[in-house]
This record gives structure tokens, sequence and C-alpha cells, in this order.
């Protein structure tokens, strides 16, 4: 593989069609280890000369943002330097004069910045429900599995299985693990395809790592936030609020709030993020298990603004649907107001809509005798400068992620009713994963110590 990526390398800097194999924005391990394993696939199995070369779909500061890619990559001892990313190749130049071919793999749906690049896509490879309003019209393969990485096991080993080496084999083999939470029946992301798939690669390679080991290593390095900024650590998971010129960020921070208040220089640092972004008020969710192996969740909001501040926290204290259950405890500054949140159960995703409630109510009291609404903390040019930068891809009451072309349901499996897939497989992100674990250690604890009768 160092030698193939080290050719790939060599390749960029030759003016010459390129074909490249890119995987989608997020670059999580299922989309950096797909492009990777099958570009190195399409060079092997091709004719002389051509090369194919795997594209991480972000730029490189952005890799120490996902822990768990970088985890894998040193265990697997592949150099990072030898990798390509986005803003190292530049790919509209390409395109427009007529020298790139493009295979997307673990998405189908390009952004509207890479919209001018539909024309040179000659294949997709994805595991989730297919949107024809928005796939490129080229050959489309999908299939709903547990991870990408499985799809491109299958290719390889139908195609060309003389051509897997043991460091592609363990990099595909961690993967779909890790996507398919460890093969867990109970939690039901994985297919008999991804099974299959896990079997034949530890066959074919038994000294690969136990299951448990590698999928405990690699959660354990995705929730890892050391050694990261402060502002990493708030990008690393992170939804945005826009309506009409307000903008809230929320966060979710991997470890103790204690500890993460504690951290050097801290206000400056949320301030410093708050302005870069254009952000009037911060929420940051810190998610952790204690020494008793239980989930515990705490909230810090941080706004200079007093009024939009004493709005989200007291909308946050009252709520009752969900009940928060928030407790005050000692904060840094008047600037921010910190909270145990004794439902452990209420994650980010259940508490956007009730900043959303806090936003509207902070605007409807802030009104304007024109009927204009003020913004909040920033100009009104930063806001516009932030919002064309994104791309207009906040629209209100939405976080940024959440704004994807909607995908149809997948046609209902014969052979039961309320398939798992009817909607296609799940979009997993850390805080999810954390929650199921949430889950299933609470239910282990219940089970521990059952109430008395």
């Amino acid at each position: 593989m160092e030698d193939y990526l080290q050719d790939c390398r060599a390749a960029l800097q030759e003016s010459r069609p390129l074909h490249v194999v890119l995987g989608n924005e997020a670059c999580d391990l299922d989309s950096m280890v797909s492009a990777l394993a099958l570009a190195f696939y399409l060079t092997k199995t091709a004719e002389a000369g051509e090369i194919f070369i795997p594209v991480l779909n972000i730029n490189r500061s952005e890799l120490p943002l996902r822990g768990d890619n970088v985890f894998f990559l040193r265990k697997v001892q592949i150099p990072e330097p030898l990798l390509i990313f986005r803003d190292e190749i530049d790919l509209h130049a390409l395109h427009q004069a007529g020298q790139l071919t493009l295979i997307l793999v673990d998405h189908h749906i390009l952004p509207k910045s890479d919209a001018a690049l539909e024309e040179a896509v000659v294949e997709v490879l994805d595991h989730r429900p297919i949107e024809q309003k928005y796939c490129p019209p080229c050959h489309v393969s999908v299939e709903l599995v547990g991870s990408c990485a499985t799809l491109v096991a299958e290719r390889i080993l139908q195609g060309a299985p003389e051509i897997l080496d043991r460091q592609t084999a363990s990099l595909l083999h961690g993967t779909i693990i890790l996507d398919c939470v460890n093969m867990d029946a109970k939690i039901g992301k994985a297919t008999l395809k991804d099974s299959k798939y896990v079997e034949k690669l530890e066959a074919l390679f038994p000294d690969l790592p136990q299951r448990k080991d590698i999928f405990d290593s690699l959660q354990k390095a995705k929730f890892d936030v050391s050694g990261l900024t402060t502002e990493q650590m708030l990008r690393k998971d992170q939804k945005t609020i826009y309506r009409q010129g307000t903008k809230v960020a929320i966060s979710a921070v991997y470890m103790d709030l204690e500890d993460f208040l504690q951290r050097l220089d801290l206000l400056e640092d949320l301030s410093a993020f708050c302005h870069e972004h254009s952000y009037d008020a911060l929420v940051a969710m810190t998610i952790f298990f204690n020494t008793h192996n239980e989930p515990v969740r705490q909230l810090a909001v941080f706004c200079p603004h007093s009024a939009l501040r004493m709005t989200i926290c007291g909308v946050l204290e009252q709520s009752t649907s969900p009940p928060l259950k928030l407790t005050p405890i000692p904060s840094i500054s008047p600037d921010l107001q910190a909270y145990l949140q004794g439902n452990t159960q209420i994650s980010r995703k259940k508490l956007l809509p009730v900043l959303q409630e806090a936003l509207s109510a902070y605007l409807d009291s802030t009104k304007m005798p024109s009927g204009q609404l003020g913004v909040v903390g920033t100009s009104r040019e930063q806001v516009d400068k932030e919002l064309n930068r994104a791309g207009n891809s906040l629209i209100s009451g939405l976080s940024q992620d959440e704004e994807e072309p909607p995908l149809p349901p997948t046609p209902m499996n014969s052979l039961v009713d309320e398939c798992p897939l009817d909607q296609g497989l799940p979009k997993l992100s850390a805080e999810d994963v954390f929650e199921k674990c949430s889950q299933i250690s609470l239910s282990q604890s219940n089970r521990a110590c059952p109430s008395n009768k």
C-alpha cells in the first residue's frame, strides 16, 4: 500500500488524466478506507500505467478531528503524509481541462459546491438508499449493508483476491466491525453480507485482531479528544441552528465538563470560536462514562449577550418535553452557565428542538418596531460572509447536517413487515454510538441491580 500511495503522489506532479476515487465529505473511517481500498484494487487490476488515486474529501488539517481514522492509519502503518486530501488536488481544474474521471464511494450525491463535477462521475459505489433525483447518470452500485467497506471487500474478493494483502484486509476488517458495532445482533446494523465478508477476511488472514479488541480500540479512539485544541473539540461533532440572522452552535464534547472548563485560555478560545464562525451562542454537551461505567451528560451555554443566554438557559431549565433535569454547577464566567444533566437519555439530537424553541422565543422578544429582527453579537456583514462561505447550507431551524436531500424509502422486504431497512440504514455519528452504548450500559446496570419487590 505504501508503494502504491507514493505512486499516487508522483502522479499528481504529472500533467496527465487522473482517475480519482472520492469518499464523502464526512471522511469517517468507512469513507476513508473504502476510497483507499477501492482505488488500490482498481489500480492493481487496470491496464499498465493507469492509476486510480484515493482522495480524502476533507482538508488535511481536519484529519486530527477523526481520532479513529488517525489511530487506524497508525495501527496498520500507513504514513499520513502519503495520503491525498481535498485541498491538495484541484478537481475542478482537472475537470475543466478534461483530465478527470471520478468514482464516488460511500456517497452518491455531490454537494452544490461540486455540482460541476457530476459530468466527470463514471461510477458510484454506496450503501445508502439511492436518490435518483440527485444521483449522477452513470453506473451506480448500491446495496443496503452496514458498511461500504463490505462492498469494497466483495469487489476485491470476487474480482482479484490475489491482490489483497494483510494491510488492506486489516483496514476493511476493522472498518466493517466498527460500522456494524462489533456485529452485535441486538443492535442490528450488520447484514448477512457484512458478516460473510468479515468471516472471509478472517479466514484468509487468521492473524487479524480479535473482533472485540479492534472494535474497542477503534471505539475508544473515536471518542479520544486528547491532543485536540478547544476549537477542534468543538468542531469534531457539531451541529448548527440558524434562524433569521442568529446562529447557535451545538457541539458534543467527549470529556468531563469540569475538565473541559479547566482548559487553559478556555474563555478566549470559546470567544474566538464564536467570532470566527459568527455564532451568537455555543451550547456544549459533554459526554463520558464515569468510573461505574454509567453515562454522564453535562451542558454548558456560552454567550456574551445576556438576553440570549438567559433565554436559552431559561428554556432549557424549564423544559418538560423532554425533561432535562438540569442542576446548575459553578461556572468560571458570567458569560458561561454550566449544568449537570440528570436525564442522561436526552441526547443532543433530542435537545435540538428545545434549542430551536429557545431561539424562537428570543427572536420574538427582540423584534424591532419595523418588524425586522436584530442580529445578535455580529454584524450583518459577518453573518453574510459566513453564510456565503458555508454555501448557504444553513436554513431556518435546521442543523447543518440535517439539510440533506430527502431519501426515499427502500422497497419493503417481502418476507417481513416493517423491515428495519425500510428507510435505509441509519447514519451513525459518534454521538449515536455513544447513545447506544449508554442504553446498553443502563440496561446492564438495571439487570444487575433489580428493584426489590
